[in-house]
């Protein structure tokens, strides 16, 4: 399993380390409304960030997750973010 840090940069950005077979480096952006429609304020951002990131990895490898982009493309590449990611975290 990856390992997966965040840092909160400034209230809607986020930088994300992530190590498995090698380490990539990303920045992600998340406005307060994109966290609250994802989370209701139930969990820190940094929670959603790396959930986000785990639904990611479940997908494709850490070299091929962009290096910078904001939280709801996510959603353009995969339908089923929003869906997924809200009933992760409710679980938790």
């Amino acid at each position: 399993m990856a390992d997966i840090h965040v840092t909160q940069v400034d209230p809607t950005s986020y930088d994300v380390t992530v190590r498995d077979h090698s380490e990539t480096k990303h920045t992600v952006m998340v406005s307060e409304s994109v966290y609250q429609s994802l989370t209701g304020g139930a969990v820190e951002p940094e929670e959603l960030v790396e959930a986000s990131f785990r639904f990611l990895l479940e997908r494709e490898s850490n070299t091929m997750i962009l290096s910078r982009f904001d939280l709801p493309l996510i959603g353009q590449y995969f339908p089923e973010f929003e869906q997924e990611i809200r009933k992760r975290l409710a679980a938790t």
